[in-house]
């Protein structure tokens, strides 16, 4: 009998649901950013934190450069995150 819910998936289809999410909650966020006018909803919705790893300077002798990630969480993204995850919960 096959399993029910998301536990038949596997990690790496849930890292890309996630994935999907975080895109699209960026699309929105900025839209919402761009189209809604000046006020506590646009402050509300658009408004997140921003938690970072680096930068991480990297020096080979002839080439240099650096490496970091930020990732701008936002209740538009975790919104995305939700229809991503209710579009694949009903497809799969």
């Amino acid at each position: 009998m096959a399993q029910r819910g998301s536990s038949k998936h596997r990690p790496g289809f849930h890292a890309l649901v996630l994935s999907i999410g975080f895109i699209v909650g960026a699309v929105l966020q900025q839209a919402a950013r761009i189209l809604f006018p000046p006020g506590a909803a646009k402050q509300f919705l658009t408004a997140g934190i921003t938690p970072s790893f680096g930068p991480l300077p990297i020096d080979l002798g002839i080439v240099k450069f650096s490496f970091g990630i930020a990732i701008d969480v936002s209740l538009l993204s975790l919104l995305g995150v939700l229809v991503a995850y209710l579009v694949a919960r009903s497809l799969f």
